[in-house]
């Protein structure tokens, strides 16, 4: 006998018969952030934010992270970049681009959520004093941040209010039919659940190359502001949606 409609279904992802994540809640444990706030061409971020969201400082936030475990997808290194916005008064951060260097992680965050997620080799580690985060894309070197390993304590409070703050993403779901799209929404979540373990901050640089798939230099750096070093355990929320994008085009449309 084939495969029912009701088992297709349950299977969650492809291949059928062979799992790519879990479907589960993840909880993570020593995720440690390596994050450098730093202050940008305003012209170049208004131009890659999505309404509704609003802009009042020209800053971003370049991150490494490494998971330290991580349920059903075991450690891995994440690096991106994250924009301060606003929506309906509600200060928080439109994820712009993220660099995974787990398969599993980059497909179940982009299907089951809404994560920007693409392949890329981001490290963190220490060297001779120094936190280095960096990220590559292939073979060529996308970014290079550093700061003063356990230079100075952070309070714990403030880490935690740096790095729980609502994050918003846009959501593409293409229809394969018309070539459309059957869903595109902006959707918001948050960290829950979490532990604080440790905090630094530093004296910080950060460096950005030219690569035409991994354009994080688009978004140069001016100032540096900020650089904080947090190790922490914690759980994702679930994504909702806070404003949708077909709507808004097909009301505009019969006006």
């Amino acid at each position: 006998m084939t495969m029912n409609p009701l088992e297709i279904l349950r299977r969650g992802t492809t291949p059928l018969t062979a799992p790519v994540y879990p479907l589960g809640v993840t909880r993570f444990l020593d995720r440690e952030y390596f994050n450098v706030v730093y202050r940008t061409d305003a012209d170049a971020l208004r131009a890659v934010v999505p309404e509704p969201l609003e802009i009042d400082e020209p800053l971003v936030r370049f991150e490494v992270m490494k998971m330290g475990e991580v349920d059903g997808y075991g450690p891995y290194v994440e690096s991106g970049q994250a924009i301060p916005v606003t929506l309906d008064g509600e200060r928080g951060e439109y994820l712009h681009a993220m660099y995974l260097d787990n398969f599993a992680a980059t497909v179940s965050g982009r299907e089951l959520s809404a994560y920007p997620k693409v392949t890329g080799t981001p490290d963190l580690r220490v060297d001779q004093g120094a936190l280095v985060g960096t990220l590559d894309r292939g073979s060529e070197r996308v970014a290079t941040a550093t700061m003063g390993y356990k230079w100075e304590p952070l309070d714990l409070d403030e880490a935690k209010a740096q790095i729980t703050v609502p994050t918003f993403m846009v959501k593409l779901v293409p229809d394969v039919f018309t070539q459309g799209m059957r869903a595109a929404h902006l959707v918001r979540t948050e960290i829950t659940d979490i532990v604080v373990k440790e905090a630094w901050t530093g004296p910080a640089r950060l460096q950005l190359f030219e690569h035409a798939l991994a354009p994080m230099a688009d978004l140069p750096v001016r100032e540096i502001v900020s650089a904080s070093h947090i190790v922490t355990d914690l759980t994702l929320a679930p994504v909702r949606p806070v404003f949708d994008y077909l709507d808004e085009v097909n009301r505009a449309a019969a006006a």
